[in-house]
């Protein structure tokens, strides 16, 4: 059932990057609240705030090592709490949401724009919303593991 949760990040990342890529042009921006928050889209051609600038294949390969990692560790584990389950899948969403951009085109494409923080997508979202949640499981809810 969680896997549901990776599958529909993923159909909404690609959807909202297409709809986005056919109505502007490269750096082209529309502002929806002036000033504070645009559409704007941009290509990246590296990795958050664009950094590790073209190292496509290096993105592809970590890319692919987390994924694979998720899904081993998923597999392997007898029992898993839903919390971790569901974090893993929004990363492992959005990380073959970004990968499909990165072995199609190169880049990735970027486009909510709140003027004060680099550009993203919902890939990225997912990616930090499913980091988050990790984070809170494992300092927080996870009591019985802390020193």
């Amino acid at each position: 059932m969680s896997y549901i949760l990776a599958v529909l990040v993923v159909i909404l990342d690609q959807i909202s990057k297409y709809m986005v890529q056919s109505r502007l042009a490269v750096n082209e921006s529309l502002p929806v609240i002036q000033n504070i928050f645009h559409i704007t889209y941009v290509h990246n051609f590296g990795a958050a705030f664009g950094i590790l600038k073209n190292q496509k294949y290096f993105f592809i390969v970590i890319t692919l090592a987390v994924i694979i990692g998720i899904f081993l560790f998923l597999h392997t584990q007898s029992k898993v709490h839903g919390m971790v389950k569901y974090s893993l899948m929004m990363i492992t969403g959005g990380a073959i949401g970004n990968l499909i951009d990165r072995i199609w085109l190169g880049y990735v494409r970027d486009f909510f724009d709140f003027r004060i923080w680099p550009v993203f997508n919902i890939a990225d979202m997912a990616i930090v919303c499913g980091a988050v949640l990790l984070s809170y499981y494992l300092i927080i809810l996870d009591i019985d593991k802390q020193f």
